[in-house]
């Protein structure tokens, strides 16, 4: 066998030993050790890469999976408690997409998981979304959380941290038999901002932990445990993500917050390597996976490439949108939750209108004006948004906030811009969930998250048996990913010692496993 031929096979198979020989002209050469022609003494021997090498092992051994690599929660149930099991079942972390969804489902969604797997299948979890236009709704869910036994929460949209957020990882410090401060309660911290990441890494405020002590929600010594580690010991990057994000790029943001442990932990006396960066937002190929473990990071955390897999919470029409996505193919929308304050969330614009609406809905609210005071034309064109009469849809909408923020129900009756603000959030709530169920007739308005990472994975999965929407599963993503990322490190590794890897060495097409491997 060849050189060339050596080289493709160790890069093939990245599991394989390979041996390298120097030679007096050409340095480095590999040794095809099952070639009897060849009878050279290694001077070398790089060791296996397996996928369940790839990223922080500590990460792994903490959470119980095989890999280092998430299944990220996709709110309002798209992260279905099916993608969790099957999440778990192939040796990833899985969040449940608990965000949205009322106390009670989200309590039958914990109880549905906890039903499909045993008490050693850890790896899972579920995510709180920072609500303030819901005031008691994290409390409650903390409270459920606590109540079922849930040992992994994944934080996301929080700018600052909440007392129950709080509450909730020092309930599960304690001290192990030879002193050390140990984790019950686990929490994946979704940032994209230093600034924003830096409380998560500092132990918690005092004032919070004295308020939490007072009111007898935790306990003096748990308290002083909590003054020592940092609130969250898992830090997800969430670079140019779908849904809430700030657009950043994954090779700005990953170093941003590596420097930023360094500073808390100079600061703050908590020690850094006990705080694990991991990266979220643009991985979709193995590329990207790759890349973003030699950078670094403790793990990997998958979104959109999940979305469209058969286990996903969406309809079988919003999937198939999604798989016709090209990288330029999303755009940035109102954010329903935040709506008033500008935030946007990254959606899909190819099929459908929701992304143009939400942004007019959204330029007229910032004008000042109330539906009343608006033009007929401007009324008409609202009304046949929002699919009836703007009274119908307050009414509507009214019944719901009377009961979800009593305060901000009243001032909505005598502030029409106001009244058109709930409206509009209604409208862009209502548009995700006509996505999850596939309602007929209101494609055009369907609101579903994605960002450029998924059109990067339609086009490398062209020709494959992953192209077809019906054989995307949680499983044959997450093994593929993790498999190409093997591949293309060895290819890299073998660069680096100055062997002529071609470009074309660091393809990997994806391919079918079996359950078993």
């Amino acid at each position: 066998m060849g050189v060339s031929e050596n080289l493709k096979k160790a890069i093939a198979f990245p599991r394989e030993r390979v041996a390298l020989s120097h030679t007096p002209l050409n340095g480095l050469t590999i040794i095809d050790s099952e070639d009897g022609a060849n009878t050279s003494v290694p001077s070398t021997v790089l060791p296996p890469i397996y996928p369940e090498w790839l990223g922080d092992r500590l990460f792994a051994h903490t959470h119980g999976c095989r890999f280092n690599y998430v299944v990220g929660e996709m709110a309002r149930g798209i992260a279905t408690t099916r993608m969790v099991v099957e999440a778990v079942k192939a040796g990833c972390v899985g969040f449940y997409g608990s965000a949205g969804l009322s106390r009670d489902v989200i309590e039958a969604g914990i109880a549905e998981i906890q039903s499909h797997l045993s008490p050693a299948q850890t790896a899972w979890g579920a995510n709180l979304i920072h609500s303030p236009q819901q005031p008691g709704y994290e409390a409650r869910v903390v409270d459920l959380f606590l109540a079922k036994g849930v040992k992994r929460v994944s934080a996301s949209a929080f700018m600052k941290l909440s007392v129950d957020l709080v509450r909730y990882t020092a309930v599960g410090l304690s001290r192990a038999p030879d002193g050390a401060i140990q984790r019950a309660n686990h929490v994946f911290a979704k940032v994209s901002r230093a600034e924003v990441a830096e409380p998560f890494m500092s132990p918690a405020p005092a004032k919070i932990l004295q308020e939490l002590v007072a009111r007898g929600a935790i306990t003096a010594e748990q308290a002083e445990l909590a003054s020592r580690v940092s609130v969250a010991a898992e830090i997800t990057a969430e670079s140019d993500s779908g849904g809430h994000t700030d657009n950043r790029p994954a090779s700005t943001l990953f170093p941003s917050l590596v420097l930023a442990r360094d500073r808390v932990a100079a600061r703050t006396g908590v020690d850094a390597n006990a705080i694990r960066i991991g990266l979220a937002g643009g991985i979709s190929t193995p590329m990207a996976v790759a890349a973003a473990f030699q950078m670094g990071a403790a793990y990997v955390l998958t979104g959109s490439v999940n979305q469209s897999a058969v286990e996903s919470g969406l309809s079988d029409a919003g999937r198939r949108l999604l798989a016709k996505a090209g990288p330029a193919d999303v755009t940035m929308a109102p954010a329903a939750d935040m709506f008033e304050q500008g935030v946007e969330v990254q959606v899909l614009k190819r099929g459908t209108l929701f992304a143009m609406r939400g942004k007019r809905l959204h330029a007229i609210y910032r004008s000042g004006a109330s539906y009343e005071t608006l033009s007929q034309k401007d009324q008409d064109w609202i009304d046949g948004v929002l699919g009836e009469p703007f009274d119908a849809a307050w009414g509507r909408t009214y019944a719901y906030i009377a009961q979800a923020n009593p305060a901000e129900a009243k001032r909505a009756e005598t502030d029409g811009n106001k009244r058109f603000a709930l409206v509009a959030r209604r409208y862009l709530f209502m548009g995700a969930q006509w996505a999850r169920e596939g309602t007929p007739g209101r494609e055009m308005d369907y609101q579903v998250w994605c960002g450029p990472a998924m059109g990067v994975f339609n086009e490398w999965a062209v020709g494959s048996f992953l192209e077809p929407v019906e054989n995307r599963t949680v499983k044959q993503i997450a093994w593929n990913l993790l498999e190409g990322a093997a591949h293309i490190t060895r290819a890299g590794q073998l660069r680096a010692l100055g062997l002529p890897v071609a470009p074309t060495d660091f393809n990997y097409a994806p391919r079918q496993f079996a359950d078993a491997e």
